[in-house]
Formats: structure tokens, C-alpha cells, sequence
């Protein structure tokens, strides 16, 4: 057990009490707090930790981490900070015992295709007999062990990395690949990760909510390629993959420094490219080529924009001297991504497909696809987030009214603001498109009832897109998660037309 003032070495910090105390565990929540536990109160959009310095105290919290000095609460040590956020991130990393200098670091950000190009990353290298871990979106892996979650957090708080760091360290991983949000790198969670290599996939326009413009949110992802640049002296490669194709990802090249850059475009600008793209139902086939190498992949993932994931995960491999052709096997390997342009077969006459897509850029990716696919009309059931970004509401209602043949306009995670007013402005950008209600578009709130609304309209050959909520096992309402599972219930619906649905 460490004590206090050995995890506060080198910051800026003002101690009141006894800076010898040893410290079992660090917590941020308070619930979490047990007998000589460290608390660290962080303030965040809903919530201020120093709100909650009595629970914590009374569970057996023996110190403090805050900024603003408490009165009125006995604790035998506190240590006030300019900023928790970042004193928890060194805090962590010390208590853990820098875990990341045990094994190589990969990060991707970028928009749209993070969590895909991860378990592509995972895939290939795993194939080429590295043992692994993931910490992303969907799922956590710690070596063989995989788990699902729906923490609805794709970078964890910094703690929590550090954790999970120290996890993959005693399960001998190799490779730890992990998800860089913009809010993530800017709120000081991957701090003290010393990433080897940086992916960007896309960086198009999301969080202004949080970011304010376009510039500080392209800005806070190449906080991911400053990691790399700024890496101290390790025995890993490095390098950045960045997509040649994407004018985000070019813009942030300027994070590079002297790092070496591999570019790459499905649409052939790069030396890392993808020729003779075919598309199916049943999959993706293109020939990966590098310079001069070349060697046929196979993807199960379906959709055009699974080849640019396909090729930044192609990148890393490249970087970790991957041989071409196991980088095309691994990268088949991987059968599906939950949430992820899933089909739902219970014997329907229409196609029900499954994604997350929830940015004006996913749409733009997943309607024409579906557009291509349809054998007749193109259906959308979709919301927007509640407390993130409003301009993109508009966005989705144009893109839905210019590609699909109608839309059931819904919720997805209102949150604190009302769902009614979330769908007047979709249907705002609906009919800036054109779209008339009642003849392209339905405002149905309930989702599952919205859902069933849908497939009452569905005609043979037509595809039903359910948008939004993908792998996500909750909608949130307000500070309640209710829960919720789109395969499940659009399972149900079909079950109540009449159709037979395996479990």
C-alpha cells in the first residue's frame, strides 16, 4: 500500500494531515469507498465529487483528493489540486505501477469507425499470434477473457484504464488496443499512457456540445498523435496510421512531428490502398495492396466503409511488421461487431438491419448502402441523442429525406431534454429536404413503438434500418437507464406479425 504522499509526487498539491498515510484503493465514486480508501472528487457534466466527501468519509475513506478545500469533514489527510482530473490520471498510473511500460499501446480515434477498426486491430494481431487486449465501446479484453458491457463510456475515467492496464500487464498482453474519444483525451483519461501507435479513421463533426467548434474537437484528437510524438524511449515501433481519404485526418497531421506517418485510402492516394472492391450481402472482397505486395481479403463486415477500417487496421499490422497475408487472414476472421449493420432474419419478407450509425457521417455511409441493397424501399427508424450536439438533428432529418423512402422519427437517449422537441428539429431538417409529414415521415416517441410502426409499413423487398442504438443496452431518460436492447425488440415485433424468430 502506497502511501499518500507517494502518489502525489511532482504534482502541484497543498496536503493537509499526514501525507504518510497508506492508501488501499483509489475511488472516485464515493459508493465505492471502503476502509483507507483515496477519494478523489471529480467534478463532471451532472455530478460534483466534492458533493459527495461525507458518504465517502463516512464508508472509510482515510484521504481526499479535491479542488475546492472542504470544511466540516474529518478526514486524516487532504490534498487539494488545481485540477482532480489530471492528478487522478498520475495518481492512478503511480498506484498501479505504470502498467502500459509493460506492453505496447495502440489508440484509435476518430469519429465513425473506432470500435470496428479495434476489433479488426484485435483480429489481425491475434492471427499473427500476439496475445492481446481491447478496452473500447462494446467490449473489454484482458488476453483470453472477452466481455461485453454497455458502460456507455467508450474511454474510461483514467483509473479505470489504469486498472484495466494493469490487468492485461498480469495476463502477459502484449498489445493493448484501445478507444481515444475527444472527450477521453481532453478530460486527461488516457494521460500517462505512452501510446506507440496512433490510428485516426475519420474526423468529421460531432460533440460541439462539449467542444464548442470543429477546431477545438479536431483539435482534442490530435491530442492522440501528441502521445505518440511525445512517447518516451520504448522497445515498440512507432508510428500513425492516418485515412489519406478523410480531411480531418489530414488536418491532423500536424500532430505528427517527426513520428512516420503510413497513409492509407480505399480510394487508392495512398500507398496502403484497396482494389477491386465487391459487395454483398454476405461480406466485403478487395485486394489489400502495399507498395508493391498485394493479397486478396475477405471480410465478413458488410458495407463499403468497413474497407477504410480494414485498411487502418492493415496499417498497424504493416507497423508491427505483420506478413501481408496474415494480415488479410486476421482481418477475415473477424465474423461480426454486434450492433453493427446486423440483420435480423426471423423469416420476414423484408430485411431488418441493426446499426449504431448516430453522426450525419454514418448516415451518409449506411442509408445509400441500403439504398444499394434494397430490392424496394428503404425504411429508417432513428432519433438523436438528448445534451450533445443539436445542429447534427437537422443533419440526419436531410440525409434520412434524401436516402430512405420514409422515416419513423423516434428517441434514442433523450436525457434531460424533452424527446418531443429532439424530434421537431429531425423534422425540421426532414422537410428542409422536402420530406412532408404523413407521406415521407412519422414522429412515433415510444421506440419500440416506433419500431413496430416501421415494420407495419414494410413491404416485401424493402429494408427496415433501425439507427442509433445499435449494440447499447439502455435509453436514458433524465439520470434513468431504462433498459433496452434493439435486437431483442425489434425480435419481438417480428414475433407479434407472425414470424418465427430463433432465440
Amino acid at each position: 500500500m502506497p502511501p499518500l504522499g507517494t502518489l502525489l509526487t511532482g504534482l502541484p498539491v497543498r496536503v493537509q494531515g499526514d501525507p504518510a498515510i497508506d492508501i488501499r484503493t483509489v475511488v472516485y465514486d464515493s459508493r465505492r469507498a471502503v476502509p483507507g480508501s483515496l477519494f478523489v472528487a471529480l467534478r463532471g457534466q451532472h455530478t460534483d465529487g466534492h458533493r459527495h466527501l461525507h458518504d465517502a468519509r463516512a464508508r472509510g475513506a482515510i484521504a481526499a483528493l479535491v479542488e475546492e478545500w472542504p470544511q466540516g469533514i474529518d478526514f486524516p489527510a487532504i490534498a487539494q489540486v488545481p485540477d482532480t482530473r489530471v492528478a487522478l490520471a498520475a495518481v492512478a498510473a503511480r498506484f498501479y505501477e505504470y502498467p502500459a511500460m509493460s506492453l505496447g499501446l495502440i489508440g484509435v480515434t476518430g469519429t465513425d469507425g473506432k470500435t470496428t477498426t479495434t476489433f479488426l486491430i484485435d483480429a489481425l494481431l491475434r492471427a499473427a499470434g500476439y496475445r492481446t487486449g481491447l478496452v473500447g465501446t462494446i467490449a473489454i479484453r484482458i488476453g483470453e477473457q472477452f466481455t461485453q458491457h454497455d458502460l456507455r463510456q467508450t474511454t474510461p475515467e483514467s483509473l479505470d484504464i489504469q486498472h484495466l492496464l494493469a490487468q492485461m500487464r498480469e495476463n502477459d498482453v502484449q498489445w493493448g488496443i484501445l478507444e481515444a474519444t475527444s472527450h477521453g483525451l481532453v478530460l486527461h483519461r488516457l494521460d500517462h499512457c505512452p501510446f506507440d501507435i496512433a490510428v485516426v479513421t475519420n474526423v468529421t463533426q460531432e460533440h460541439l456540445d462539449f467542444h464548442g467548434t470543429i477546431e477545438n474537437y479536431w483539435s482534442a484528437k490530435g491530442k492522440l498523435l501528441e502521445f505518440v510524438r511525445d512517447r518516451v524511449e520504448r522497445p515498440y515501433p512507432r508510428g500513425i496510421v492516418l485515412n489519406a481519404d478523410d480531411e480531418g485526418a489530414r488536418w491532423l497531421a500536424r500532430f505528427a512531428g517527426d513520428v512516420p506517418i503510413l497513409w492509407y485510402s480505399a480510394r487508392g492516394h495512398a500507398s496502403l490502398s484497396a482494389e477491386g472492391l465487391q459487395l454483398s450481402t454476405r461480406g466485403t472482397v478487395f485486394r489489400l495492396r502495399f507498395a508493391d505486395r498485394v493479397a486478396q481479403v475477405n471480410l465478413q463486415l458488410i458495407g463499403p466503409w468497413n474497407v477504410d477500417n480494414a485498411l487502418a487496421a492493415a496499417g498497424v499490422g504493416l507497423l508491427l511488421g505483420v506478413p501481408m497475408d496474415v494480415i488479410a487472414d486476421g482481418l477475415g476472421q473477424l465474423p461480426s461487431i454486434p450492433g453493427r449493420f446486423s440483420a435480423v432474419d426471423c423469416g420476414q419478407p423484408f430485411t431488418v438491419v441493426i446499426d449504431y450509425a448516430h453522426t450525419p457521417e454514418s448516415f451518409q455511409r449506411v442509408l445509400p448502402l441500403a439504398r444499394e441493397l434494397a430490392h424496394g424501399r428503404v425504411i429508417v427508424v432513428f432519433g438523436s441523442a438528448g445534451q450533445r450536439d443539436r445542429i447534427k438533428r437537422r443533419l440526419q432529418g436531410a440525409i434520412a429525406a434524401r436516402w430512405a423512402d420514409f422515416a419513423v422519427l423516434t428517441s434514442e437517449d433523450p436525457r434531460f431534454e424533452d424527446p418531443w422537441l429532439i424530434i421537431d428539429e429531425i423534422a425540421e431538417g426532414m422537410r428542409s429536404a422536402g420530406a412532408l409529414e404523413g407521406e415521407r415521415y412519422v414522429r412515433v416517441e415510444d421506440r419500440g413503438a416506433a419500431i413496430r410502426e416501421a415494420f407495419r409499413r414494410a413491404r416485401p423487398g424493402d429494408i427496415v434500418l433501425l439507427l442509433g442504438k445499435g449494440h447499447e443496452r439502455c435509453i436514458i431518460y433524465g439520470d434513468e437507464r431504462r433498459p433496452w436492447d434493439e435486437l431483442s425488440e425489434a425480435k419481438r415485433a417480428l414475433h407479434e406479425l407472425g414470424y418465427q424468430c430463433s432465440s
